[in-house]
C-alpha cells in the first residue's frame, strides 16, 4: 500500500506534502550522501583521491540503496546519523571497489555530513516556502484591490470602532507576507552555507589541501564557503527558524481575523465551502473554519519549537553534547508546519466568500455609533473639541438608553442642527465616507508587493 512520506495520520491537514518529502527519511539520508558524494569529487579534482574512486562512490551514494529501519536502530548506538551511514555507504562502496572504499568521507566529521545535509535540505524547503508566500502575496493583493472599498467594521478589543474596508485588512496580511519574503531573500547568503571542518574544525587531516578541497566542495554543492566552520554557532539556523516563526505567526493573525469574521454573530468573511468540509460530526448546520485552525494550529506550535532553536544555542566549545541533538527534528518540524500553514492560507485566501451586505448590516447594529467620532471631529471645528466630545458622548448614551439611531438624536439636538445641516449629517454618518486612507494603504501594500517581484 502506498502511503505518504513520513506516514503520520495528521500530516495531509497539518503539512505540504512537498516539505514532508524534504524532510522525510528518505531526504534526510540523500542529503547527506549528496555531500559524500560531493566531497568525493572534490578530493579527486585537487588530487588527494584516485579519479577512479569516484564514480563508486556516486554510485553507492543513492538512498534507495539503505535500510532506514536498521539505520534508526544503530542511531540509538552510534549518537547520530551520520555514523552508521558512513559505515553502510562504505560497505556498498566495497561490494563493487574494495579500493574506492578507502576514500569515503576522507577528512570530514559526522557533524559536517549531518549539518551540510540539512543546509541541502533547508535550500528546498526554502524554494518552497518562498513560491508559496509569493503565489499568496499575489492573491491577498488582488483580493485587497478587489475589496479596497468595501466597508466593514473596523474592531479593536473585539468592539466596533470606526469603519475600515475589507480591502485595508487583506492589505494588513499582504504587508506582513511581503516582509516575511524580504526577510527570507536577507538571510538566504547567511543560512546556505557550506559546514566542513573536520573533527575540531580546523581540517588539520587535510593538510595543505583543506581550503581547495572546501572550495571545491561548496562549488560543487553551490553553497557559499563562511568565513569558517560553525560547528556550535549556530545562529544561521535559528534565524531561519526565527523568520519561519514570524510568517506562522503572520499567517495566524490571517487565520484569527478569518475565524472570528465566519462567527455566526458576524457572518460576513468565510472560508471557500466544498463537499465535507468544516462539517460537524453531529451538527448538520455547521460550517468550521477548519483552514483557519491550521493557520492558528501552527502559530501556537512554532514559538515553543523556537524556544527549543533559542536554548540549543549556547553549544560547548568546539562540539556540543545533547544541544545539537535537539536541533535534529525542530527546524524540520517548523518547516513542515509553515508549508502546512502556507497551503491552507493559500487555499483560504484564493476563496474567500464575501457577505458585503451583512458587513453593511453589521455597521450599523450600533445604529450610527460607529461613526460618532466623525461628527465630534467636524462639530469640534466650530465649537471646540471639548465641547463637541461631550455634547457627542451624551446623545450616543441618548441613543442607546432610547433604542434610536444616533441621527435621529442629533437631528433632534438644537447645539448639534445649529452647526450642521441634514445633509452634512447625513454625509457624516455614511461610512463609505468616513473611510481615511483604506484606499491608499491597499495600494502601497500591493506596490511593495509588486516592487519585490522586480
Amino acid at each position: 500500500m502506498n502511503q505518504r512520506p513520513g506516514n503520520q495520520l495528521f500530516d495531509a491537514y497539518f503539512t505540504a506534502r512537498d516539505m514532508r518529502e524534504v524532510f522525510c527519511d528518505q531526504g534526510r539520508v540523500q542529503a547527506m550522501l549528496d555531500f559524500e558524494a560531493a566531497l568525493a569529487r572534490a578530493e579527486a579534482r585537487v588530487g588527494l583521491i584516485p579519479q577512479t574512486a569516484v564514480a563508486s562512490i556516486e554510485a553507492a551514494c543513492r538512498a534507495e540503496h539503505y535500510d532506514f529501519a536498521t539505520l534508526g536502530e544503530a542511531i540509538a548506538t552510534a549518537g547520530n546519523s551520520a555514523i552508521p551511514l558512513i559505515k553502510a555507504l562504505g560497505k556498498q562502496i566495497a561490494k563493487n571497489n574494495a579500493e574506492a572504499e578507502r576514500y569515503v568521507h576522507l577528512g570530514a566529521t559526522s557533524q559536517d555530513v549531518m549539518d551540510t545535509g540539512l543546509v541541502l535540505q533547508l535550500r528546498r524547503a526554502l524554494e518552497l516556502i518562498e513560491a508559496d508566500l509569493a503565489q499568496l502575496g499575489e492573491t491577498l493583493a488582488t483580493q485587497a484591490r478587489r475589496y479596497v472599498a468595501t466597508p466593514m467594521a473596523g474592531r479593536t478589543w473585539l468592539q466596533h470602532a470606526t469603519p475600515v474596508t475589507l480591502g485595508m485588512k487583506i492589505a494588513g496580511w499582504l504587508g506582513a507576507v511581503t516582509r516575511s519574503r524580504q526577510r527570507l531573500l536577507e538571510l538566504k547568503p547567511r543560512l546556505l552555507v557550506l559546514q566542513f571542518g573536520g573533527a575540531s574544525g580546523t581540517l588539520a587531516a587535510l593538510g595543505e589541501q583543506a581550503m581547495p578541497i572546501a572550495e571545491a566542495l561548496a562549488a560543487d554543492l553551490q553553497l557559499t564557503l563562511p568565513e569558517q566552520p560553525w560547528h556550535t554557532q549556530r545562529d544561521r539556523l535559528v534565524e531561519f527558524g526565527a523568520v519561519l516563526g514570524l510568517i506562522a505567526g503572520s499567517l495566524g493573525k490571517l487565520g484569527r481575523d478569518i475565524s472570528l469574521l465566519m462567527q455566526t454573530e458576524a457572518g460576513e468573511v468565510f472560508e471557500p465551502s466544498a463537499p465535507g468540509k468544516g462539517g460537524s460530526s453531529t451538527m448538520p448546520h455547521k460550517r468550521n473554519p477548519v483552514g483557519a485552525a491550521v493557520l492558528i494550529g501552527a502559530a501556537t506550535r512554532v514559538p515553543g519549537l523556537l524556544s527549543t532553536l533559542f536554548s540549543a544555542m549556547p553549544q560547548e566549545h568546539e562540539r556540543s553534547l545533547g544541544l545539537w541533538h535537539a536541533e535534529w527534528e525542530t527546524l524540520p518540524e517548523i518547516c513542515c508546519l509553515v508549508s502546512g500553514s502556507l497551503q491552507q492560507a493559500l487555499l483560504v485566501a484564493d476563496g474567500l466568500e464575501v457577505d458585503a451586505d451583512r458587513m453593511t448590516r453589521n455597521l450599523d447594529l450600533t445604529q450610527g455609533l460607529v461613526l460618532a467620532e466623525a461628527v465630534s471631529i467636524v462639530l469640534a471645528q466650530r465649537v471646540g473639541r471639548d465641547t463637541a466630545h461631550h455634547l457627542l458622548e451624551q446623545c450616543c448614551k441618548r441613543a442607546v438608553a432610547e433604542q434610536r439611531h444616533l441621527r435621529a438624536v442629533l437631528g433632534d439636538e438644537p447645539q448639534v442642527t445649529a452647526e450642521l445641516s441634514d445633509a452634512e449629517l447625513d454625509h457624516l454618518l455614511d461610512p463609505a465616507h468616513y473611510l481615511g486612507q483604506a484606499h491608499t494603504w491597499v495600494e502601497r501594500a500591493v506596490a511593495e508587493h509588486f516592487a519585490l517581484i522586480a
